[in-house]
């Protein structure tokens, strides 16, 4: 990291203490009603739990002298029929109402986050039993529920709200579902998955985290609405607890008497209401202070089937490190999207996969590992990673390579990190996965993976959060963690497009030091002919769905064997000469499912014949060792119309 981009990134950050002092300042201003609401909730419970010591009267103390009367100076909130002070009993109820509605809470949130994140996260067919379940729970009426567990368990108010968390929990599955939707498929859970951290650990700390938000407004929402019930089943007379007195219990009492005086439903009646108003506005400010957080991004999904391939290419690559042959990837209805693709990675070596947008690159690096998106499948190939066929194997294939064989790094630097998390707990999240460490020695591993990755400070970098860093910095993190479980290989999807022209060349340098300094084999995605020229050994031309040329940089550039290669690099401005006219290249890349029978770029090629449409062109080795799908590549390389 050079000076300026380090000075950046820490000029741009407050400083953690004043941030602190200042939260309560900041909160107030932008959540003033949440702030009310919540000092209102603690005060309520604050008095419930000091009633022993603050209460007039004890709850079942009775004065028959003076029932029903209304407030006085012995008095300040009346009595009941049995003369008991309504105030005491008003504190004495605040713990055991608001346990009961906790209770409910409690079983609410155990059931509904769960399966609710299980749900999103997992999909298919455990996605479809749960959702099924919820929908018929929430088809079966609560009061006929309620009304048979109060009749067979004696009208206990414990089962009674254990049994309203349960009937509530559903609602809360299908909100948690809806989330967790939408987080699986942000770049920082696609990193974490690469990364080789398990599906549990990801549930319980990412897609918990940043579904935080809506769960709480569930949460406070149902508290409210359980106090409500629970005082409609006393009001009821279907709720008993013995001599202990609670809000509701209060107003069943009171509905008694209430042709004589309805006093004493008054202040019970208040303190619910202003309780399940709090809790109303809690909501509210908690829906408002997390309604920006969800975004989409990168999808996951898995499936897998298998075909022959078209044909095989000869080519020595048996001991490189990463193998993709004959790769296909296709739409659950039948679309073909990346075709044929076949290359390799040697040990310690750069390769950059290259092409215009709607190539196949990503889809082609997302299969690679293991994640394509929902809807899709691979339909044949195979790809070998250290003598592994990883599609073979399955999904039990790729986790043992996760992180530890093959790290990942996303073109969205600041997307790919939790913003719930700091640095430090990014970094031991993955380390930890692959590593046993002790403390000391987990907290010098974070440090030295940042000095890996060239960024200085480590000790206050770790502290960060990633919105308190720049995009070179989150790029240079990204690695980092790529390299915390010792990889052979990363695949870099893009890694520099959304960085400025200064901190690109400063990844770039960083991958090439890595590599040289590691022989760490990188797999680069690109649309940057400069990135090519400037970080790799060898590149692979992708052009609707199949590779249509490979070979080392130095022959790409100079002697390109497909037509598409040199159209390219023609209308490239990073390696055209200057004071030239760009090149442009006519014409679109065609949809899948639209891709003539023969050569795919026959329809913006000025050099293509009747004999480029008559089937499927296979890559093939041509001079000066180049592999190309190009039939005429000879013919235009001695007429001289191809090289640069």
């Amino acid at each position: 990291m050079t000076a300026t981009s380090t000075h950046r990134s820490s000029s741009a950050s407050p400083d953690a203490a004043p941030r602190r002092q200042a939260w309560l300042s900041q909160t107030w201003k932008k959540q003033p009603l949440g702030v009310i609401a919540s000092i209102i909730i603690l005060l309520i419970f604050v008095l419930g739990l000091l009633a022993p010591v603050i209460a007039p009267f004890k709850a079942a103390e009775q004065d028959l002298l003076v029932p029903l009367n209304g407030p006085s100076a012995a008095h300040w909130l009346g009595t009941d029929a049995l003369g008991r002070d309504l105030l005491s009993r008003l504190l004495y109820a605040t713990v055991p109402s608001l346990t009961y509605a906790l209770v409910a809470l409690a079983v609410f949130l155990l059931i509904g986050v769960p399966l609710g994140i299980i749900s999103g996260y997992k999909g298919g067919r455990i996605d479809s039993i749960i959702s099924r379940i919820a929908e018929i729970a929430m088809s079966i009426p609560a009061v006929i529920i309620l009304l048979v567990v109060l009749a067979v368990f004696a009208s206990s108010p414990t089962a009674a709200m254990i049994t309203l968390g349960v009937l509530g929990s559903p609602g809360l599955i299908r909100v948690v579902r809806g989330v967790t939707l939408v987080v699986r498929e942000e770049a920082f859970v696609t990193a974490a998955t690469v990364a080789g951290v398990k599906p549990l650990s990801i549930m319980s700390t990412h897609l918990v985290r940043r579904a935080l938000g809506p769960i709480l407004v569930q949460a406070s929402v149902f508290a409210g609405a359980s106090l409500v019930i629970q005082a409609a089943l006393a009001f009821l007379g279907l709720l008993t607890d013995g001599d202990r007195p609670t809000w509701g219990g209060m107003i069943g009492e009171a509905s008694q008497v209430i042709s004589l005086t309805p006093w004493p439903l008054v202040p019970p009646g208040l303190i619910i209401i202003l309780t399940v108003m709090a809790f109303g506005l809690l909501g509210d400010a908690i829906r408002d202070a997390t309604s920006d957080e969800a975004s989409p991004a990168v999808k996951r999904g898995a499936k897998k089937t298998t075909t022959q391939p078209v044909h095989s290419l000869d080519l020595d690559t048996k001991n490189h490190l990463l193998q993709v042959h004959n790769l296909q990837v296709s739409l659950d209805s039948g679309v073909t999207l990346v075709d044929d693709a076949t290359f390799s990675v040697g040990q310690g070596e750069i390769v950059a996969v290259v092409g215009e947008s709607g190539c196949g690159k990503s889809v082609t690096a997302l299969a690679t590992l293991g994640l394509v998106l929902p809807g899709l499948h691979v339909a044949g190939g195979s790809v070998i990673f250290n003598g592994v066929d990883l599609l073979e194997g399955g999904p039990e294939a790729y986790a043992a390579i996760r992180g530890n064989g093959i790290g990942y790094v996303a073109q969205d630097a600041l997307g790919s990190l939790d913003p719930t998390h700091t640095i430090e707990s990014h970094l031991r999240e993955v380390i930890v996965r692959h590593e046993k460490l002790s403390a000391a020695k987990l907290k010098e591993r974070t440090q030295e993976l940042l000095q890996q990755v060239q960024i200085q400070d480590p000790a206050r970098v770790l502290k960060l959060y990633p919105h308190e860093i720049s995009g070179g910095m989150a790029q240079r993190i990204n690695i980092a963690l790529a390299l915390a479980g010792r990889p052979k290989l990363i695949i870099a999807d893009e890694p520099t497009t959304a960085l400025d022209v200064t901190v690109q060349s400063e990844i770039l340098h960083l991958l090439r030091e890595l590599q040289q300094s590691t022989k760490l084999s990188v797999l680069i995605i690109t649309h940057n002919w400069g990135v090519v020229a400037d970080i790799a050994d060898r590149a692979v031309v992708m052009y609707a769905g199949e590779v249509v040329e490979m070979g080392d940089v130095y022959t790409v550039f100079k002697a390109p064997r497909f037509p598409y290669t040199a159209a390219l690099l023609a209308a490239d401005p990073s390696v055209s000469p200057l004071g030239e006219r760009l090149e442009t290249i006519p014409g679109r890349v065609p949809a899948p499912g639209t891709w003539p029978a023969g050569c795919r770029f026959s329809g913006r090629c000025p050099y293509a014949t009747e004999a480029c449409l008559e089937g499927p062109l296979p890559l093939r080795i041509v001079p000066p060792g180049s592999v190309t799908r190009c039939i005429r590549a000879e013919e235009l390389a001695s007429e001289g119309v191809l090289d640069r």
